[in-house]
C-alpha cells in the first residue's frame, strides 16, 4: 500500500503542495502562559495561568533535484512563498498540513533554508528547509455599541503607568481607567506597585461609527 503523501493546503487559494518526501519525523510543541503577581515582601511571586498557546508543529523538508539537473529553489520557493502577504488580507495564508491522520490548520511561522549539494556553476540542486507552523484558531470580534468586543488582554505595570495611562493605550480612552479598576478590585488609581499585572477588559471606545 502507498504511503501517504504529506501535503501543504493553501486554504484561500486551494493550491495544494506536496512535499518532495515526507518529514522523517515531527515534533507538536504545547504550552502555556502564565503571569507574574509581584506582592511586596514575597521572595518569589506566584504566577497566575492567564491562556493556553497554540501549537507549534515543526519539522525538516528534504528536497533533490539533482537527477532532474534543476535548481531547487523552483520547489523551495513553493514553500518559503507562504510566508508571503496576501494583498487583501495583509497577512500569510491560512494553511493545512495534512498527512494522514494529522490535520493541523496552521500558519507558516518561520523557515531556515540549508543548501546541501551544487551543480559545478553553483546551482544548489539539495536542500533541508527547517520549518515551523504555528497552529491557526480564529477569534471572532464584534462590534458592539462602538467597542471592539473580544478577549481579555494582561498588562504588567511599570515605573509611572497610571490607570489613565493604560486606558489610553490599551481602551483608547483615559476616561476609561475605572474599567480596569472595576475589573482589577483597585481601590486607588494612584498606587500601581510595578510589576503588578492587570487584567485589561475588552472595549475600545475610539471606534468611529
Amino acid at each position: 500500500m502507498a504511503l501517504d503523501k504529506a501535503t501543504i493546503i493553501n486554504l484561500e487559494t486551494r493550491e495544494q503542495i506536496p512535499v518532495m518526501f515526507n518529514p522523517e519525523e515531527y515534533s507538536l510543541d504545547l504550552g502555556n502562559t502564565f503571569a507574574e503577581i509581584g506582592i511586596p515582601g514575597l521572595q518569589t511571586s506566584p504566577i497566575q495561568y492567564v491562556r493556553g498557546n497554540l501549537r507549534t508543529l515543526k519539522m525538516e523538508l528534504f528536497f533533490d533535484t539533482y537527477e532532474q539537473k534543476v535548481d531547487v529553489r523552483t520547489q523551495t520557493r513553493r514553500i518559503t512563498s507562504l510566508l508571503n502577504k496576501n494583498a487583501t488580507t495583509q497577512a500569510p495564508p491560512i494553511l493545512l498540513f495534512s498527512w494522514g491522520s494529522l490535520q493541523f490548520k496552521c500558519v507558516l511561522e518561520s523557515v531556515g533554508q540549508n543548501f546541501t549539494m551544487f551543480l559545478r556553476d553553483g546551482m544548489p540542486v539539495r536542500a533541508k528547509l527547517s520549518v515551523n507552523f504555528k497552529e491557526f484558531e480564529p477569534v471572532e470580534i464584534e462590534i458592539e455599541r462602538g467597542l471592539f468586543i473580544g478577549p481579555p488582554t494582561v498588562r504588567n505595570v511599570v515605573e509611572g503607568d497610571t490607570l489613565s495611562k493604560i486606558a489610553g493605550e490599551l481602551l483608547g480612552n483615559p476616561g476609561d481607567w475605572r474599567k480596569i479598576a472595576e475589573q482589577n478590585d483597585i481601590d486607588d488609581p494612584f498606587n500601581l506597585p510595578p510589576g503588578q499585572s492587570l487584567i485589561i477588559p475588552t472595549g475600545r471606545s475610539n471606534v468611529r461609527q
